[in-house]
């Protein structure tokens, strides 16, 4: 897919950097440059009228969450966001995304839930997806009177995409609690990285922001062995079954090792009786949303995932 001037000039502008690529960085490293890129590059904070932030207990200790309200004149319990932040289970965190949480939480009109669930390789698979269970669960039991827990949507961008699929897979699988849609943006979906697609082939070099081997390193530092690849908890497109999960949106950018992989499971859910819609940015790259400042396109793809929130969280009921 033919890249944008935009995209192309933010390309050229890393490769003039001259900095090695990010599976060849120290871990702490990566860390600070992914924060450093979406709060340098994430755009203007958007205004709301209240955030705060406090411990959620997980098994084995805490995870911090941050929670956004849009307005202080709420009449009734608000619909819910919880939002799973990228940075490929290594790296991210509630700072690095918090442009993102505010224009969700003000433009989609709800209460989010912005989850700093533990990083790899500290915390291997599955802790980060039971802990982004365990926000799930912490919403519904002591959300009022915030948040309405019979209007959830969970979001996540790349490794949060991967996670908010994954909580949808689990909760179904557990009986709850009920989800009524979830926005995956770019979402990594299949770790097993021998998996011939096509995007990968034709993206993966480097040249495209995330690279193959990036890719290869973040699934290293998370999985415990090649074999949680195939589990659908690390890799939800492996899932037998997709029947009854959640409405979906699935948003992937033309030019990025991830996106047949999105495409694979929108049409995979869609076989499986789900409503979904997909939606390519033909012209950007992996991350896009997160660098508004320097890619344009992004503030487009921002409103138009806040809107189909907003209009799935005032007519659906959960499933």
């Amino acid at each position: 897919m033919a890249l944008d001037q935009t995209t192309r000039t933010f390309l050229a502008s890393i490769a003039a950097a001259g900095g090695p690529p990010l599976h060849e960085m120290p871990l702490a490293d990566v860390r600070t440059l992914v924060r450093t890129l979406h709060q340098q590059l994430g755009g203007q904070p958007t205004e709301v009228a209240n955030v705060r932030e406090e411990p959620l207990p997980v098994d084995g200790g805490a995870i911090p969450i941050r929670m956004y309200w849009p307005r202080a004149d709420a009449e009734r319990p608000l619909p819910i966001i919880i939002h799973y932040h990228g940075g490929g289970w290594a790296a991210g965190d509630l700072d690095s995304h918090d442009v993102t949480a505010r224009y969700l939480c003000r433009h989609a009109d709800a209460w989010v839930i912005h989850v700093g669930y533990r990083l790899a390789p500290e915390h291997k698979f599955p802790v980060a997806v039971e802990d982004s269970y365990a926000a799930l669960k912490w919403v519904v039991d002591y959300g009022r009177p915030f948040g309405d827990p019979t209007r959830i949507a969970v979001v996540g961008d790349s490794a949060g995409g991967n996670l908010a699929a994954a909580v949808c897979q689990l909760a179904k699988a557990r009986g709850g609690p009920s989800i009524v849609f979830q926005a995956l943006l770019y979402p990594a979906l299949d770790l097993d990285l021998t998996a011939g697609y096509r995007s990968r082939a034709e993206f993966g070099g480097g040249e495209f922001f995330l690279s193959n081997a990036d890719m290869k390193w973040f699934a290293d530092l998370y999985l415990r062995s090649a074999a949680d690849a195939q589990d659908p908890l690390a890799s939800p497109l492996r899932a037998r079954d997709l029947t009854g999960l959640p409405p979906a949106l699935i948003v992937t950018a033309g030019n990025d090792v991830l996106r047949d992989e999105g495409k694979a499971y929108a049409d995979r859910l869609a076989a499986a009786g789900v409503p979904v819609e997909y939606r390519c940015f033909e012209s950007t790259i992996h991350a896009f949303m997160s660098f508004g400042a320097a890619i344009p396109v992004a503030s487009e793809a921002l409103a138009f995932v806040a809107a189909r929130i907003k209009q799935a969280l005032a007519t659906s009921q959960p499933t």
